[in-house]
């Protein structure tokens, strides 16, 4: 029992500190969030809304200040401990520094599987909140998706549709496809009123049209047909309709694989949805990594420094690691380079300048 007296102290420290700059962090950005709303407040947009809008987007708030607020308050924690010369005293009876990190990294775990929790459970439905808010739109449960296109190649050449409307409740809007051959000349066009969704065969779902309106080009010239009834075969289900209308950051892990093999059916890929999925599923190691950092302030080479210097240095960190998650998320987009890589590419980096500063002055 006695061995986890010095541990439990470490991680009440640490913890304490670290809930108190998470919320408090997160309280000020949705402060200054609201007195920004302020200025779109309108006859249809109140006062009331305006709190809504910020209430809804709370959680996305709380989401990105973990990280720097678990930095900072390991700063803070650590740092306190120091100023009192305890963490000398515990180092001075045998216990190492980075089994003292350890202790630290505990209470980080916990605001970890917050993040985690509220990315995959909690920001879906809260975004979606908000964005009916700011839109000025009912409250619905109904995805919707407003030009949909999608091209599948065939042994005669490709085939393009288009879809003006679909709903996660299986329904079309008018739906037009085009044929062309092998030399991309067009060899055919239907048109089709509306359609409802109508089974899944294979990996592909089947849909049934109606009021088909058919033109075929050949030699001869243009013939026109109409038919009642036709089937349109998708790589869309009507439960994935709303992998398709929601920004990435919105969607949980879970539908972010769930978009990505979708995409993958259609021998497609989005980067967005890529960049994101990365970035949240090595969250935790983003926070570990900081955390790092942070010891780092209070052991390595600014040990001799203030409280308030490490503080300021700990926001400085983590502004540019937040900045740099977005350096690496851009080139990702804009070269095609592994998200996966540029994802972990900040991680990496401030994982070894921690590592660094605690090596430089042991």
């Amino acid at each position: 029992m006695k061995a986890w007296i010095l541990p439990r102290y470490v991680i009440r420290a640490a913890l304490f500190a670290m809930m108190g700059a998470v919320v408090g962090l997160w309280l000020l950005q949705m402060v200054f969030a609201y007195l920004s709303e302020l200025e779109n407040l309108s006859d249809t947009y109140t006062f009331k809304d305006a709190l809504a809008y910020i209430m809804y987007r709370s959680p996305y708030f709380l989401v990105q200040f973990i990280p720097t607020g678990a930095l900072l308050g390991a700063v803070v924690g650590l740092g306190l401990l120091a100023g009192n010369s305890e963490l000398v005293v515990m180092r001075a009876g045998g216990i190492s520094v980075y089994r003292i990190i350890g202790y630290a990294m505990l209470p980080a775990f916990l605001f970890v599987m917050i993040s985690l929790a509220v990315n995959q459970f909690v920001l879906p439905t809260t975004n979606d909140k908000a964005s009916q808010v700011a839109n000025h739109l009912p409250n619905k449960k109904l995805f919707t998706v407003n030009g949909y296109w999608a091209v599948n190649d065939t042994e005669q050449g490709q085939e393009i549709v288009y879809i003006s409307y679909a709903d996660s409740d299986g329904k079309l809007g008018a739906t037009k496809r085009y044929y062309l051959d092998k030399g991309a000349n067009l060899t055919g066009a239907t048109r089709a009123g509306s359609g409802v969704f109508h089974e899944q065969v294979g990996d592909d779902y089947q849909w049934q049209l109606t009021d088909v309106a058919q033109l075929t080009v050949g030699d001869t010239g243009v013939s026109r047909s109409f038919d009642m009834h036709k089937t349109l075969s998708l790589p869309l289900a009507p439960s994935d309709v709303h992998l398709l209308t929601k920004e990435a950051e919105d969607l949980s892990l879970t539908d972010l694989y769930a978009h990505h093999q979708l995409m993958s059916h259609q021998g497609k890929r989005s980067l967005r949805h890529e960049v994101a999925f990365w970035q949240k599923l090595l969250s935790p190691f983003a926070v570990l990594s900081l955390v790092l950092v942070a010891s780092s302030f209070v052991f390595g080479s600014l040990r001799s420094q203030g409280l308030g210097l490490r503080i300021v240095m700990a926001l400085l960190t983590g502004l540019l690691f937040s900045y740099l998650t977005d350096l690496t998320g851009f080139v990702a987009l804009a070269t095609g380079f592994s998200p996966f890589f540029m994802a972990l590419l900040p991680i990496i980096i401030s994982a070894g300048m921690g590592v660094y500063l605690l090596q430089r002055r042991q």
